[in-house]
Formats: C-alpha cells, sequence, structure tokens
C-alpha cells in the first residue's frame, strides 16, 4: 500500500461565497434598473406620442370653433328682388336674393367694373348671406325698400386665412386660394371694421354642406344618439338576461361550453362582418330603410352583445357564493335571489360594461358604411327611421373634402366626438367606484 503523496493531499481553495452573491446581487440589481428604465422610457415615448396626437387634433382642430363675419349693407330694393309692395311671404321666399347681394358687394367696392374682378369679389362672401338676408326680410316685411346693415358669413377661404392673423401681420401669412386683389379687399373690410370673428355657432347648428363655412355636427351627432339609442334598448336587456341565465340558471354542459366559445368569439369578430350581416339580413332580406338609425343600432347592437355579456358575467360572477346562500337559506327561490341581491350588486360592473361597449359602438365606423350611412345628410335626423350618418362617418366623408376649411371641421369632429368618449368612460370609471363593493 502506497502512502498518499503531497500533492494529493491538497484541497483545492473554495472561492468566497460572498463575493460571488455580491457580484450576482449587482448583476440583478443593474437588469432590474435596466428593466425600469426601460417601463419608464416606453411610458415617456407613449405619452410624447399621445399629447403629439392630440396637440396635432386641437391645433388643427380649435379654429373650426370660430367662424368670420362680414358686415355689408343691403338696399332692400323691390325691384332687384324683383317683388311689389305689399309682397306676401311666399312671394318674398322666393325673390332674387342672389342679385342683391352681389349688388350690395359692388356697392362696397365701386371701382371694381371687370367682370374677373367682380367674380373674384363675390366669392369672398358666403352663399348663405342671401338666406340671411332673406330671413330677416320675411320676419320684418316693413323693411322692403331700406338700407339694413347685416352681417353674414365670410367665404371659407376668407375665413381661414382671416383666422391667422395674416391680414394684420404678412408674416403670418400661410398658403392661399385668395389672390392679392382679394387679400387687398379684406384688408379694407378689416380697417373698416366690417370683420369679426365668433364663435362658431353653425358648426352646431346646422347638418352637413357642401360649403366649409355652412357645414355642421348637428345631423350627424343627431344620427349617433339616435344610433346609440337603439343600440342601448336592444343590447342592454339582451345581454343582461343572457349572462344571467349563463351564470346563474344554466347547467354546466356541452351547449352551454359551445355558447360561451361563440360568445368570447364574436367578440373577435371584425365589426365590417357585422356590417355585411347588416346589408344582407337587414337591409336587403328585411328591407329596412338604408342609412337609417335604427338599422345602424341593431348591427351594433350585434357588435356590442359579446362585450356586455362578458362584462355582466364578470360582474355577477364577483358577487360573493355567502349571498346566495344567505338567500337560499331565508327561504328565497333561485329566481328571488338573483333578481332580489346578486342583481343589484352586481349592477355597477354591468353598467360599467355596457358604457364601455357604447363608447366602443360611438366609434364604430366600418359596419355604418355598410349599411350606407355614408350619405351626405343636410337635414336633422328626427326618427330612427329618417336617413342620417354618424359623427365618426361624418369625419371620414369631410377628411376627404379638398377644401382647408374641412381639414379645420375634421379635427374639430374628432375633438367632438373624444369629449363624448371621454365623458362615457368617465361615467364608466365614476360608476365602478361609486358604487362598487368590496369583499
Amino acid at each position: 500500500m502506497t502512502e498518499p503523496t503531497e500533492s494529493t493531499n491538497k484541497v483545492a481553495p473554495r472561492k468566497d461565497s460572498t463575493s460571488i452573491v455580491k457580484k450576482t446581487l449587482a448583476k440583478r440589481y443593474a437588469a432590474e434598473k435596466r428593466f425600469r428604465f426601460y417601463g419608464a422610457a416606453a411610458i415617456a415615448m407613449s405619452l410624447a406620442f399621445l399629447v403629439l396626437l392630440l396637440g396635432s387634433i386641437l391645433v388643427k382642430g380649435l379654429p373650426a370653433f370660430v367662424e368670420t363675419h362680414m358686415l355689408i349693407d343691403v338696399t332692400l330694393d323691390s325691384k332687384t328682388l324683383g317683388v311689389e309692395e305689399g309682397a306676401t311671404q311666399q312671394q318674398l321666399k322666393a325673390a332674387n336674393y342672389h342679385s342683391l347681394i352681389k349688388k350690395s358687394m359692388r356697392g362696397m367696392f365701386p371701382e371694381v367694373k371687370k367682370r374677373k374682378a367682380k367674380k373674384e369679389l363675390y366669392k369672398l362672401v358666403s352663399t348663405s348671406a342671401e338666406y340671411k338676408v332673406r330671413d330677416q326680410l320675411m320676419a320684418n316685411p316693413s323693411q322692403l325698400g331700406e338700407t339694413i346693415s347685416v352681417w353674414v358669413l365670410a367665404d371659407d377661404e376668407l375665413s381661414s386665412f382671416y383666422k391667422t392673423g395674416a391680414l394684420a401681420d404678412r408674416s403670418k401669412l400661410t398658403h392661399t386660394r385668395l389672390s392679392e386683389q382679394q387679400i387687398a379687399w379684406a384688408s379694407t373690410l378689416e380697417e373698416q371694421g366690417k370683420l369679426r370673428k365668433k364663435f362658431n355657432t353653425t358648426f352646431f347648428k346646422n347638418g352637413d354642406s357642401r360649403e366649409p363655412e355652412q357645414a355642421g355636427i348637428r345631423a350627424a351627432l343627431m344620427g349617433s344618439i339616435l344610433t346609440l339609442l337603439i343600440t342601448f334598448l336592444l343590447s342592454f336587456p339582451i345581454a343582461v338576461a343572457t349572462a344571467i341565465y349563463l351564470e346563474e340558471f344554466a347547467p354546466q354542459n356541452r351547449w352551454t361550453d359551445l355558447i360561451e366559445v361563440n360568445i368570447n368569439n364574436l367578440a373577435a369578430v371584425p365589426s365590417i362582418v357585422f356590417g355585411l350581416l347588416g346589408l344582407a339580413v337587414f337591409i336587403n332580406f328585411f328591407e329596412l330603410p338604408r342609412s337609417a338609425p335604427v338599422v345602424g343600432g341593431i348591427v351594433l347592437s350585434l357588435m356590442t352583445l359579446p362585450t356586455i355579456i362578458i362584462a355582466s358575467r364578470a360582474a355577477l360572477k364577483a358577487v360573493p357564493p355567502s349571498i346566495r346562500e344567505a338567500g337560499r337559506g331565508l327561504g328565497a327561490s333561485q329566481l328571488q335571489v338573483v333578481t332580489h341581491h346578486v342583481l343589484p350588486l352586481a349592477m355597477p360592473g354591468i353598467l360599467t360594461g355596457t358604457i364601455i361597449g357604447l363608447a366602443q359602438a360611438l366609434g364604430e365606423t366600418a359596419p355604418l358604411l355598410m349599411i350606407g350611412m355614408v350619405a351626405f345628410i343636410v337635414d336633422i335626423p328626427t326618427s330612427v327611421t329618417d336617413a342620417a350618418t354618424v359623427l365618426p362617418v361624418q369625419v371620414f366623408l369631410w377628411a376627404d373634402s379638398p377644401e382647408r376649411a374641412f381639414l379645420e371641421k375634421t379635427s374639430a369632429a374628432i375633438l367632438v366626438l373624444l369629449v363624448f368618449l371621454i365623458v362615457m368612460n368617465a361615467a364608466a370609471v365614476f360608476l365602478r367606484k361609486h358604487f362598487e363593493r368590496r369583499w
């Protein structure tokens, strides 16, 4: 037996475990710091893009809430109007106000003689001026033959140019379709105090128009309200009843599993598919009126149902089982337990899901385009069967228009739509915070 040598008796030196731990901890702390930095950077970038988007919309949309008015002196000459003294309301309504406005503009700039120059001069005033004078004369027929001063809308190009402040400061001059002569006439009007800016009530009072300065969102706003009303009346009771049945009464078998899977799948179906369904079934088969809120409401209710059902089931499931057991222990039936105890406690969550679903429906465009709610609507809809459009579709129509003023209108309509969405989401948060109970 050999004796162990000195080399075999030596033990390899052990590394200091404390130093190893310190090194790994330093790496972990560094990785954690990097992760926090990446997270903060991602949030900062998201906020920056959001601020950039909203800032761009605000900058472009805020001028649309201001309109430019022009003061003109109009001589209500019966010969120019083509009526006689003591004319009836019908005769006054059909009078020649177009020539009257032209005559008034020539009177403001008598030096304008050439035909081309006159055409440029007439373009400074909106075509709605003749209707403003008509309404005033019909309200006061005794003014026939007198000269009156009327504030009328300026043309959209002059309005956009004037709102930039370029007339007072030429350094602010931007791209415009106005000629140098038209800018000179506008400067003269400003010096005479015949141009002024005013809050744009036309934007909220009028329907759509081919003339940007006369276009408004009232028709689209009423169409959105009527469409959402139909959506709520159809989707809310059906979705809540479905959620109650599936959560409280339905047996657990393959059929209920199949229904649940289909409900979850419907929540992910592209919205345009619902538009195709509405076009094929409700318009072509049932022959419901095209471009009407009733059809739009039905289509959006089908799209909203899965969202409300899922939210309602989650709210019902959040109610503790002890509530149900206590009700049954007191002798209440299953229906009484649900209607008297479970449903009231789950209602805040149900309403929150409903509002979120309606907010989603408010911003939809694709399904409504498929059922014809992309029509040019001037008249304000008064019932669910009248032809109508909605705010997102109105934005889509204006965004495709070449006039510069329609760009302002598009951004302003987006701002109004965002305000509605923010209000609806704020209402959902308020309901959840105010009525929510923690168990």
